[in-house]
């Protein structure tokens, strides 16, 4: 990969740099060990009676310098460190090029919708200020309200989460707690139990941890056996529990874990992913900009454009967090499918594309050949699959 040259070149860059710094500071220490040698020099003589020669002493002194030739060993590892940085600038404009508009296409867009994906990124970031300029100046202040409520709510409970308050979570999760079951989410669960664990160790009774147990736990026993008698087994550390085998669930990193969960959790109920859709747009875009440019680059070169702007040009490898649906290529036409030529399920088991099977069945006029199968297929039998 590319990027891997531009790795490589930065980190010859910063060990240049660390070998001419280590040495500029060696000939550093050795002209202040010379300096403070003549400094002596002249002290001890200046508490005698004896006459010193400090012209002699400043002569020598200077000889010493020239000996170490500071300015030419130093020239020495800074040439090398300009040599390494200039092959670093050039990677990297090799590998990034500038003029990124020739990956671009003018294609219509819903402005409105764009508009709303970007004041949804900054809202669901916890910039509200930020969200609300952003759609104020672009004419549309009315959705504000609307976009940012469901958030403002999900960050007042994460700020009380830091201060270690679960109660704005424990409501929340109480009022949604049908949903989040239908959903497989044991949230619920686990802010119950973090509650439970800080009235044992912030001086709790044993009485008061066995009751708030009772009263939320009990009901998750069938169901998460395990975690609840682990919960139970607390008990006999009242106030000690970071002296006891389960110290591990008073580390602040389950505090971090179960905020993101909540997050996750809060953004589902919502209909919503858990990253923002604007952040995923362009750390995937940022991937395939680098091979989109140098196609063009290639297409440009053979005078030649690239036309459609609903699908890549060329097929790109994306890393495994980018790839949310099903690709499926048709065997017969050898073309990724797509909205306007969807797989179908042929009545054998058998998929193909739709426009290979309209073209086998002349418009879906004549029963035609599984290519897969002797089965007679007839096209008006066959059901669309979402990718």
């Amino acid at each position: 990969m590319e990027l891997n040259s531009v790795k490589d070149a930065f980190d010859r860059v910063t060990k240049k740099q660390k070998l001419s710094s280590s040495k500029t500071q060696e000939l550093l220490d050795q002209i202040r060990q010379e300096i403070e040698g003549a400094l002596e020099s002249m002290q001890s003589v200046s508490n005698t009676d004896q006459v010193l020669d400090y012209k002699t002493v400043l002569n020598e002194l200077k000889a010493s310098i020239l000996t170490i030739a500071p300015l030419g060993q130093m020239e020495s590892t800074q040439k090398e460190l300009n040599v390494a940085l200039n092959k670093y600038g050039k990677q990297v404009e090799k590998c990034f090029n500038p003029d990124i508009s020739k990956a671009y296409r003018n294609i219509d867009m819903d402005t409105c919708t764009l508009n709303q994906i970007i004041a949804n990124h900054f809202y669901r970031q916890g910039l509200f200020d930020v969200g609300d300029h952003f759609l104020s100046a672009v004419g549309e202040p009315e959705s504000a309200a609307i976009m940012k409520s469901p958030f403002l709510e999900m960050y007042q409970i994460l700020q009380a989460m830091q201060n270690q308050n679960l109660e704005p979570a424990l409501n929340w999760a109480s009022s949604n707690s049908d949903k989040l079951a239908q959903s497989g989410s044991d949230i619920v669960l686990k802010l119950h139990s973090m509650q439970f664990v800080k009235i044992l160790q912030n001086g709790g009774s044993r009485d008061e941890a066995l009751h708030y147990a009772r009263t939320h736990l009990s009901p998750f026993a069938s169901s998460h056996i395990a975690d609840v008698q682990k919960l139970m087994t607390c008990l006999l550390w009242p106030g000690k529990l970071d002296k006891s085998p389960y110290h591990a669930l008073l580390s602040p990193s389950n505090w971090d874990k179960l905020a993101e969960e909540l997050k996750r959790q809060f953004c589902n109920l919502l209909g919503q992913s858990y990253n923002s859709p604007l952040s995923v747009t362009v750390a995937a875009g940022v991937q395939v900009l680098p091979a989109l440019l140098k196609f063009m680059n290639v297409m440009a070169g053979r005078k030649q454009e690239w036309q459609s702007a609903n699908q890549l040009p060329v097929p790109i490898e994306m890393d495994e967090e980018f790839q949310f649906h099903s690709i499926f290529v048709c065997p017969v036409s050898k073309e990724q499918a797509s909205e306007d030529n969807p797989p179908m399920l042929m009545s054998c088991g058998h998929v193909l594309c739709k426009q290979s099977i309209l073209k086998m069945s002349k418009n879906s006029t004549k029963v035609f050949k599984c290519p897969y199968c002797p089965s007679d297929i007839d096209a008006a039998q066959c059901r669309q699959l979402s990718l």
